[in-house]
């Protein structure tokens, strides 16, 4: 009752309910058998005449063409005739003529009993609530969360939160694990290729740092993270950040065997590899900002809509890519040299250090 009481007061939620029974009554009914025969009624058709007015009576099934399980075809009184008081206007007929009901069978209230619901030997209870529009889940399972650590509830309670928090939970860890094993087929590839565990971390560094791009992104918008298509956007946005990164180290590589100065040789890669990059990003953005800014063309009726409902599942895909690009073209245009050059003097101090311990 406690938990039930603070979903009622809590804003935001809607549709609420929960396991604990409702007071109410049942109606048993009970047949006088040897009445029953002294009338030549029979009790299977009186069990078929209640199921008329209570939950209907099977008299066959069906099935479609296009499903795979039968479908009971029920028939039952019309709703208005479905209470109890038309208990007491059935006739059955029997060989002495139509005989009421209720001459062999009474009725009696008895106090409605609840439901006990147990999962591994476990008594369990729940309660069911949806989100008004405008409110995202998570916020309101935070508040929840926050509000039971301070209830003092009996220890001996568990509560685990369902539905669309554990689906998240499930996706979260789901496209970790890819983005993890995503980074590490990239860092076996990138060793394999460039001979260099430094050019792989330089490369594999901006793909992290370009998620902060992608945060960015999303506050300036305005937009929440979703765990499944913002992550994907992420996981997408990860090969175009590393093309980049690989095509600039690359030619610093080459230009490096045939020239003596580091900065030199960062500077002629940045001018042949400049607008290279620029145009793979920029291309790349503005070819997601339909999705970005929820742009609906129809090519057939040749109209423009905005906000359409086939552009929510991807803005929010297309917004992680088109930030956390841009965000990441910076860091491969001024981190990446950056850090080429932190490994060219790194590499001339530690030649220094010898040689002055060879003395």
């Amino acid at each position: 009752m406690q938990v039930r009481t603070f979903f009622d007061n809590l804003p935001g939620l809607k549709n609420i309910e929960d396991s604990q029974p409702i007071p109410g009554i049942e109606w048993e009914l009970s047949v006088d058998r040897a009445q029953a025969a002294r009338f030549g009624a029979n009790v299977a058709v009186t069990g078929s005449f209640i199921k008329l007015i209570t939950k209907g009576l099977k008299i066959s099934a069906f099935r479609p063409d296009d499903a795979d399980e039968e479908i009971d075809i029920i028939a039952r009184f019309p709703f208005d005739s479905r209470t109890i008081n038309t208990l007491d206007q059935i006739n059955i007929s029997t060989q002495q003529g139509l005989i009421p009901i209720g001459n062999y069978v009474t009725r009696t209230a008895k106090p409605k009993t609840g439901l006990l619901r147990r999962i591994d030997a476990k008594r369990i209870g729940f309660i069911l609530a949806d989100v008004e529009d405008g409110v995202l889940p998570d916020n309101k399972v935070q508040e929840i969360k926050t509000w039971l650590e301070a209830a003092n509830l009996n220890p001996a309670i568990e509560i685990t939160f369902k539905g669309e928090d554990e689906e998240q939970k499930a996706a979260q860890i789901f496209l970790s694990k890819a983005f993890a094993i995503a980074l590490f087929i990239m860092a076996l590839i990138l060793v394999t290729q460039f001979n260099s565990f430094y050019n792989a971390f330089v490369i594999l560094s901006a793909v992290i740092m370009s998620t902060v791009g992608v945060m960015l992104g999303l506050l300036v918008i305005q937009q929440p993270f979703g765990i499944v298509m913002s992550g994907v956007g992420v996981i997408a946005l990860a090969g175009i950040v590393v093309n980049n990164n690989i095509v600039l180290i690359d030619t610093y590589d080459r230009i490096r065997k045939s020239v003596s100065d580091p900065s030199t040789a960062i500077l002629l890669t940045g001018a042949q590899r400049l607008r290279p990059i620029l145009l793979t990003s920029v291309t790349t953005i503005f070819g997601l900002m339909p999705m970005v800014l929820g742009v609906n063309i129809d090519f057939v009726t040749r109209k423009i809509s905005v906000g359409g409902p086939s552009t929510q599942w991807w803005t929010q895909l297309s917004t992680a890519i088109a930030f956390g690009l841009a965000f990441a073209t910076i860091l491969t245009l001024i981190v990446t040299p950056s850090a080429l050059m932190l490994k060219a003097n790194g590499a001339k101090w530690y030649t220094h250090r010898r040689k002055l311990r060879g003395h």
